[in-house]
C-alpha cells in the first residue's frame, strides 16, 4: 500500500470514530508536503506500517505502554499540583503497547531529520548516543522526573523563553477566531468543568494546531477570571493509529490517561480525558516547547539526552519489563539505533517525496 493509499484508508477510518474538520484536514496535507520532518510528524499511521518490514528484529522486543507519536517536538512543560515547573513528554494522542524500541528509533529519527534541517546544531552520530545514553539512564536508575525549580537550569531557560512571553501568548489566544456554530455537548460540558469557577462567562474559539491531530475538533474556552485571561482546550481523540492496523480495524481504549497514571511523572492536574475529549489548560508555561524556542541552548546535547530519559519515565509504567529492556539493550551492539534510524528515515523520506509530488498544482 503507498503513502497515498495509507493516508486515505486511515482518514476514513477515524472519519468512522470521530468528525473530522475538512479545511484543517486539507492544511494538514499541505503542511506534510513542506518538509520531511513535518511528514513524520504527521504520519504515525505510516510509520507504525512500514515498522515491522524495516525494522523486524526491533518489532520483537519487550514490549511498553508507549508514547508511539513521539518525536523532539514533542515535549513541553506545565505545572504539577504544587505549581512547580515540569518539562517533558505532553503529548500522548497515540499512547498504546508497542516494542519499546518504536519510541526510542521515532525519537531518535525525528533528530536526524531535525539536525539535517538545521535545527539541531550537532552531529547526528552525537544526537542518536545522547538519547540511547539518556534511556538507558533512566531505566538503570528508576527514572526522575525534570522539575525546573532548583534543578535543570538551561532547560528552563529554553521552557521560559521569548516565544513563550505571557503577552505575546495571550495576544495569539485573544486572536483565535470566535467559535460560529454549535459545539458538542460532552466538549462543552468538560470545558466548563475544568473552569476555575462555575458559571463563568467565557468565549468559545475554534484553534488549528499540531500536525498529528490536525483535523480533529478543538475548541478553546477562554474567560476573564480576577485580573487575567484563562484558557481551556478540549481536543477531539480516537484511539491510538495502532488499532488500525489491527485485525479488523477495531477500535480500542484510548490510554492517555493510563500513560499519565502509570509513568515516573509529576503530572499536570488539568489534564483530563472526559470520554472521547481531551482537556487541558493553555497557558505560556503548559504548552509545546518548539524547536524554534532552543536559542542559546541549540547544540546542547544534554536535551537530547533528557529526551531519552524521558521516554524512559514513560516506559518504567510497564515497570516488569525494565530488567527485560534492560537486557535486551546490553546484548545490542554497535550503532544499532543509528541504523534503525537512518532506515525509517529513509523509507520516510520516500514517502514524503511521493506525497510531495501528488501535493503540487
Amino acid at each position: 500500500m503507498n503513502i497515498l493509499n495509507a493516508t486515505k484508508r486511515y482518514e476514513a477510518w477515524v472519519g468512522q470514530h470521530t468528525q473530522l474538520v475538512a479545511p484543517d484536514l486539507r492544511l494538514k496535507h499541505r503542511q506534510m508536503a513542506e518538509s520531511a520532518f513535518f511528514f513524520l510528524r504527521a504520519t504515525f499511521y505510516r510509520w507504525m506500517q512500514v515498522w515491522p518490514r524495516i525494522c523486524p528484529d526491533l518489532n520483537r522486543v519487550p514490549r511498553v505502554l508507549a508514547v508511539g507519536d513521539l518525536h523532539v517536538e514533542n515535549f513541553g512543560t506545565w505545572r504539577d499540583l504544587e505549581g512547580r515547573l515540569v518539562w517533558g513528554i505532553n503529548d500522548f494522542d497515540e499512547a498504546s503497547t508497542n516494542p519499546y524500541t518504536v519510541d526510542l528509533v521515532r525519537l531518535a529519527a525525528s533528530a536526524l531529520l531535525a539536525v539535517q534541517g538545521g535545527h539541531l546544531a550537532m552531529r547526528a552520530k552525537d544526537a542518536i548516543e545522547a538519547i540511547l545514553e539518556g534511556y538507558r539512564g533512566s531505566l538503570e536508575e528508576g527514572g526522575r522526573p525534570f522539575v525546573l525549580g532548583e534543578n535543570h537550569p538551561w532547560l528552563r531557560q529554553i521552557a521560559e523563553s521569548k516565544l513563550r512571553d505571557p503577552v505575546r501568548f495571550w495576544q495569539r489566544m485573544d486572536g483565535l477566531p470566535t467559535l460560529r456554530g454549535p459545539i458538542p455537548a460532552a466538549a462543552r460540558q468538560a470545558l466548563e468543568r475544568l473552569l476555575p469557577e462555575r458559571r463563568l462567562k467565557y468565549r468559545l474559539a475554534r484553534r488549528v494546531a499540531g500536525l498529528g491531530s490536525l483535523g480533529h475538533m478543538r475548541f478553546v474556552a477562554i474567560a476573564e477570571w480576577r485580573g487575567g485571561l484563562v484558557a481551556r482546550e478540549a481536543k477531539a481523540l480516537v484511539s491510538s493509529a495502532t488499532h488500525w492496523l489491527s485485525p479488523g480495524h477495531t477500535p480500542a481504549e484510548i490510554l492517555y490517561s493510563r500513560v499519565l497514571r502509570r509513568a515516573v511523572r509529576c503530572p499536570d492536574p488539568y489534564v483530563q480525558l472526559r470520554g472521547p475529549w481531551i482537556i487541558r489548560r493553555l497557558s505560556p508555561h503548559c504548552s509545546r516547547v518548539e524547536l524554534d524556542a532552543l536559542g542559546k541552548s541549540r547544540g546542547e546535547l544534554r536535551l537530547l539526552e533528557a529526551m531519552g530519559w524521558e521516554t524512559a519515565n514513560i516506559h518504567l509504567g510497564s515497570p516488569r519489563q525494565r530488567t527485560n529492556i534492560l537486557k535486551d539493550l546490553r546484548r545490542r551492539k554497535g550503532n544499532w539505533l543509528a541504523r534503525a534510524a537512518a532506515a525509517m528515515v529513509q523509507t520516510m523520506e520516500r514517502d514524503w517525496r511521493n506525497w510531495r509530488k501528488q501535493q503540487r498544482p
